[in-house]
């Protein structure tokens, strides 16, 4: 699962606006995220979401936490 599929579905899954640390943290724990195979987690979700929230994907609601539209 890419960066950004990984991000949405936690943030379809759960249904409230999180902070990027709780996404990543879900997205790890549940499997969809793998930081053996897949390197530099954070900066990767983060440029993820960044461009997400530039296209409308997603909503930045406040500082790091963020929605689905």
């Amino acid at each position: 699962m890419d960066f950004l599929e990984a991000a949405l579905t936690v943030l379809r899954e759960e249904s409230t606006p999180l902070h990027w640390t709780v996404i990543q943290d879900l997205a790890l724990r549940r499997g969809y995220l793998d930081p053996f195979s897949q390197t530099d987690i954070r900066r990767q979700l983060l440029a993820a979401l960044a461009a997400a929230a530039k296209d409308g994907r997603v909503t930045k609601q406040g500082p790091g936490v963020y929605r689905l539209p």
